[in-house]
């Protein structure tokens, strides 16, 4: 299996939930020129959105959503996996992960439809080193 893992900072941003509210938000970043490695939004209440931001540059982030006025928490670490989409890549990730005994709170993942795919891997802070030591980053 042909794969990549990298550290990835990520941020959470909150919107209103309502129509148009995350095409704001990533219109203003792409308009400050940040690009993007992942990008997943979720529920957090009857009204509200939260938007994790995987940035290619987090510096770059963090001075961009500073003059625009961009409220984000973050950053924080987070792995990302990216590969060749083949039976068994996620379960060889978390076989890596189970014996470092890390445990793995959240994941996000999807196959490109191409033969790739990009996985998100979230562990608590006092394990990240660890994770990231069991995943050769």
């Amino acid at each position: 299996m042909s794969s990549s893992i990298r550290r990835a900072d990520y941020f959470y941003a909150t919107v209103t939930d309502r129509p148009g509210e995350a095409y704001k938000f990533l219109s203003t970043l792409a308009d400050l020129g940040i690009s993007l490695l992942a990008f997943t939004a979720v529920p957090t209440g009857p009204n509200q959105t939260q938007l994790a931001l995987f940035p290619a540059d987090t510096l770059k982030m963090q001075d961009a959503a500073k003059k625009a006025g961009l409220e984000l928490d973050g950053p924080h670490r987070a792995l990302l996996v990216q590969g060749d989409d083949e039976l068994g890549a996620l379960a060889g990730v978390h076989a890596r992960l189970y014996e470092a005994n890390v445990n793995v709170y959240a994941s996000s993942g999807v196959a490109d439809g191409h033969g790739s795919y990009g996985y998100v891997v979230y562990v608590r802070p006092d394990e990240y080193e660890r994770a990231a030591s069991a995943l050769g980053v």
